[in-house]
């Protein structure tokens, strides 16, 4: 039997309620691997809801908190590299040895994102005139900024 995919929404797989599904193609072979449903317009909705409450946690979680859950995911994919090659190469039709390039670069790339918080400082810069100081920090929207008149 053909294995059935699930959707993915607000952290839980979440069993279709569409009838209606896509073949998922081993494009090293050409046998269909499995099917995936299409989703109805209000799994849909949900998924867009659940995405947006996500953003606005994640707005709110601080830069340093942010790295660290980073920085965990990061060893999360080099402790599981070898699982992601296989299954990047079983869907994408890929060799291994290309499917673990990726998987490196993807762990350059957070490795990367984990230093965000030094890129999200501002800068003070005292006596550009007189008694006058200028301050230069990043707004977030959303966010309440403090009045430094």
């Amino acid at each position: 039997m053909t294995k059935i995919l699930n959707h993915y929404i607000n952290g839980e797989f979440v069993q279709s309620r569409s009838d209606r599904t896509a073949e998922v193609f081993n494009p090293a072979t050409g046998e269909v691997e499995s099917l995936a449903p299409m989703a109805s317009a209000s799994e849909v909705e949900q998924a867009i809801v659940a995405a947006r409450q996500a953003l606005l946690r994640w707005a709110s979680t601080t830069p340093l908190r942010r790295s660290h859950v980073l920085q965990k995911f990061r060893v999360l994919l080099e402790q599981n590299s070898d699982k992601l090659a296989a299954v990047i190469s079983q869907e994408h039709g890929k060799t291994l040895d290309d499917a673990s390039g990726e998987v490196t670069r993807g762990i350059e790339i957070v490795e990367f994102a984990c230093g965000g918080p030094h890129l999200l400082k501002g800068e003070v810069t005292e006596n550009v005139g007189p008694s006058i100081a200028v301050i230069h920090f990043r707004a977030r929207p959303g966010v309440q900024q403090t009045d430094y008149g």
